[in-house]
């Protein structure tokens, strides 16, 4: 008789781990969710930034050889996606460069939409930001880099 009374304690011990257990994982799952969800927003108001940023020119497969190539200015091209993080870090320095450089034009090339320019250019990796003089490239970073590097490479 006591080895069933010792048994159902352990067993009801069990279940009330197991049931505090779901608990816990339910809550840290739903904080994830909301973490997501405010992540997404935080996203959404980077690339509605990056959209409405009227010194950096959005360019495509289409419009690169009028827009870079054939530029009469030094020409900045970010290499980018929206999915990337690092890219999100660094467009804030790109956009800074553009709004203080009248002497150049700084354009940003999205890798999903524009493929062919991006292997043109064999983009591995992003960010890539290219300069472009006279139709060509003179200078190259991959990675994350800060305004003062950014501003060295186009001079």
């Amino acid at each position: 008789m006591k080895k069933k009374i010792i048994w159902f304690i352990i067993f009801t011990l069990l279940v009330i781990i197991l049931i505090i257990a779901s608990i816990f994982i339910n809550k840290k799952g739903i904080e994830y969710i909301q973490g997501s969800q405010n992540i997404s927003n935080v996203e959404t108001t980077i690339n509605e930034k990056e959209e409405n940023s009227m010194d950096v020119k959005k360019v495509n497969d289409e419009t690169f050889e009028q827009e870079v190539l054939k530029s009469n200015i030094p020409v900045l091209v970010d290499f980018y996606a929206d999915w990337c993080g690092p890219c999100k870090m660094l467009s804030p320095t790109v956009d800074e460069v553009a709004q203080e450089n009248d002497d150049i034009k700084v354009v940003k090339v999205n890798v999903d939409e524009s493929q062919s320019t991006a292997i043109k250019y064999q983009v591995m990796s992003i960010p890539t930001l290219v300069v472009i003089k006279n139709g060509n490239e003179v200078n190259r970073s991959v990675g994350v880099i800060d305004k003062e590097e950014v501003l060295n490479m186009i001079k």
